[in-house]
């Protein structure tokens, strides 16, 4: 056992965000920790590594235990970073304690050169410990690590003496994900550790935490990466948490299980309490069966009542319709090249872009960062201007665009006043209607936009688009801020919808539920791969065994060359055979020369480190020349293997 928490309550304003929660991490378990926004998921992480405290059960209970010495590690949603920093300097302090250990090994090895024998002794017992420790955790392999979780995740270009301060948001967040694996705790927490990461970043975080030799307690909205880490996920749901085995897939069938299974046991028991309600109620006022019915009353209080399980929690309602069907080829691209910035500062991106979108496809845009999938969509809308090639939309083609910076929000109106706004022609209820559909009444529909969450800003543009019945969806990051039910609503929305969309996103299960086609940007252009994100990473993983394959048979080719030009030199006249072999001989005999010199010499060595033989001049001085003798021969030697080896 890691770590242990027991009976644990947590209370603000006096409601109970968190009820009787219990939970054990066992070593090398990697445990997913799901829920809706404001369930309390990162309240628990914050007990947990105790930056806040608990409140225990109305009769004292309640406990948070960790095993000895464990460390903990905390990636937080907005984790800081020493900004003054280069990158390199950042990565180094996660080895601190090596980092000190080393210092401390240099300034003895200074000490030791100028120390007498008694002191000595003292000192080596220190530096042997220190040299320990230091071997041990790994010490010489600290740029190897570095290098390589760096270029793990995705800092493999970028040079060692940047500072921190000229990164981005979303690098940040990254470098401190790197910077907490170098760490390497044996419980390490993460909250939302995919945002900002690329595919190829999250593949490899995924491979590099399967195989982490410590345990895992990850908060993620990102399914397809549950299911690729985690061996557990356990759920906060009305402040209270279930455990299930496996990852996000086997979560939902569990689920359903355990809520069916959870149904019939409800449904029987309020069958039997209506059966004794109704025997007492018939029977407790006639003389003959009172006592019965008494007898049954007090049956009726000791049942133990099962709660109704929660089996509807009422989603956000996402319809998207159209009116007019458009032309079949909705768009096309040709030859356009992809550049951001402007005059001195531009910087292109790809050098032509070809694309063609056709009627009722579902495109997902995928791609690293920074490749420009956001850059395209606007492009292809005739948001940012393009030099060169075309862009030929289709007739009959209505855009509805989810912008993930939510931009087309006005952040002075209210809810209902961005329907308004922008939909002058419905009634207040019919505005009413919609925000309702996404979760949003009562009071709420005054609140300013400035003041939503990123998943209700969200929630407000998926009913603007449902509203604005485009035949065209055209999305950036729809899944960015809002929690797994809302997800899952608009993905079958979207897997729904008859008409064409243009989809970026890194969201795998988003993908995999919607998309019929991939489209993979690189600096070189667009490539396209039917079918969904399983489909494309078939064909990636394919192409990658093809091209190892190719890899072996090239170095087995070189080995092969390299082999038989050997051969060839070897090929030599009797004489030099002759010649060759007194060499080797030669070679033998001072390779047996030097072991017992070297013998000889770390005997001499342990004699001179003797008190007995330092307190006796003339012995110590003997010993000395001996072994200065022995040295020089030594050197001798090597000069002249080094010479016919």
């Amino acid at each position: 056992m890691l770590f242990n928490i027991e009976h644990i309550y947590k209370y603000f304003n006096g409601e109970p965000l968190l009820k009787d929660i219990s939970l054990t991490v066992e070593n090398n378990e990697a445990v997913g920790l799901i829920g809706r926004n404001g369930c309390g998921k990162t309240t628990l992480l914050n007990i947990i590594t105790g930056s806040i405290g608990f409140d225990r059960t109305p009769e004292g209970l309640g406990s948070v235990s960790v095993a000895n010495n464990a460390a903990i590690g905390y990636l937080a949603q907005n984790s800081g970073l020493e900004s003054s920093n280069t990158i390199g300097q950042e990565m180094l302090r996660a080895f601190e304690p090596l980092l000190e250990a080393k210092s401390q090994m240099e300034k003895l090895e200074q000490q030791m050169t100028n120390l007498a024998a008694d002191q000595l002794e003292m000192i080596s017992g220190e530096y042997s410990r220190l040299s320990s420790y230091f071997e041990a955790h790994d010490g010489y392999r600290m740029d190897v690590k570095i290098n390589m979780i760096l270029n793990g995740m995705g800092f493999g270009d970028t040079p060692r003496d940047r500072l921190i301060s000229s990164l981005s948001g979303g690098e940040k967040t990254r470098l401190a994900l790197a910077k907490l694996l170098l760490e390497q705790p044996d419980l390490l927490i993460l909250d939302e550790p995919t945002n900002h990461l690329d595919f190829k970043t999250l593949t490899w975080l995924e491979g590099y935490l399967k195989s982490y030799k410590g345990s895992i307690l990850i908060v993620s909205h990102d399914r397809y990466f549950l299911d690729k880490v985690c061996s557990r996920i356990c759920e906060i749901e009305n402040g209270r948490l279930t455990s299930f085995k496996g990852g996000y897939s086997d979560y939902l069938v569990q689920k359903k299980m355990n809520v069916e299974r959870q149904m019939k046991e409800y449904e029987a028991q309020q069958r039997e309490i209506e059966k004794l309600e109704d025997y007492i109620v018939r029977n407790k006022t006639r003389a003959s069966t009172a006592k019965m019915a008494k007898s049954r009353e007090h049956m009726l209080e000791r049942i133990e009542r099962i709660d109704k399980p929660i089996t509807y929690q009422k989603p956000p309602k996402i319809k998207l319709e159209y009116d007019i069907e458009p032309t079949k080829d909705i768009v096309k691209v040709q030859n356009c090249p992809v550049e951001v910035g402007q005059g001195d500062k531009k910087k292109q991106l790809m050098p032509s872009l070809e694309l063609h979108v056709r009627r009722s496809e579902h495109l997902a845009i995928i791609g690293p960062n920074g490749i420009g999938k956001t850059t395209v969509l606007k492009l292809i809308q005739g948001l940012i201007p393009h030099e060169g090639g075309s862009i030929s939309w289709g007739g009959n083609v209505k855009i509805s665009y989810f912008d993930q910076e939510h931009s087309s929000l006005n952040m002075n109106d209210t809810a209902i006043g961005s329907i308004d706004r922008k939909f002058p022609r419905i009634s207040e209820q019919q505005a009413r209607n919609m925000l309702g559909s996404v979760l949003m009444s009562g009071e709420d529909v005054f609140k300013p936009v400035s003041v939503l969450s990123g998943g209700e800003r969200a929630k407000l543009c998926f009913a603007h688009m449902a509203l604005q019945r485009g035949n065209v969806l055209i999305l950036d990051e729809p899944t960015n801020h809002i929690d797994l039910g809302t997800k899952e609503v608009l993905e079958d929305a979207l897997a729904e919808f008859a008409g064409t969309i243009i989809l970026v996103s890194h969201d795998r299960y988003l993908i995999n539920k919607v998309a019929s086609r991939v489209v993979e940007l690189s600096p070189e252009g667009a490539r396209s791969f039917e079918g969904n994100y399983d489909a494309y990473a078939r064909v990636i993983e394919a192409e990658q065994q093809e091209a190892e394959h190719i890899r072996q048979e090239q170095k087995q080719a070189e080995q092969l060359a390299a082999y038989n030009e050997n051969k060839q030199r070897q090929y030599r006249s009797k004489q030099q055979r002759a010649e060759d072999a007194k060499r080797r001989a030669r070679v033998k005999e001072l390779e047996d020369c030097i072991a017992s010199l070297e013998e000889k010499i770390a005997e001499l060595e342990t004699e001179i480190s003797d008190p007995a033989v330092a307190a006796d001049f003339p012995l110590m001085t003997q010993k000395c020349a001996e072994l200065d003798d022995a040295r020089r021969r030594l050197d001798e030697m090597m000069e002249e293997w080094a010479e016919n080896a």
